[in-house]
């Protein structure tokens, strides 16, 4: 696993690996989650609701939208 080292400008180099991984390029923007003591790094997508689309899929019955409407 690789390590990485602080700098004195508190900056860090996100190893090769891990930049392969999340598909990182210069100028990309990453979210920070501090989850205990364990940093995590996510990859901001470019247009966060293109990325959204569809998510929700399955989550509610065929049916649901309808038997909201009717009981209006």
């Amino acid at each position: 696993m690789p390590e990485v080292t602080m700098s004195s400008k508190n900056q860090i180099v996100v190893p090769r690996e891990a930049r392969e991984a999340l598909r990182i390029k210069p100028g990309m923007k990453l979210e920070v989650l501090v989850q205990g003591e364990t940093l995590v790094l996510l990859r901001v997508p470019r247009n966060p609701v293109k990325a959204l689309a569809g998510s929700m899929r399955g989550t509610y019955p065929s049916d649901y939208l309808s038997r909201e409407r009717g009981s209006w």
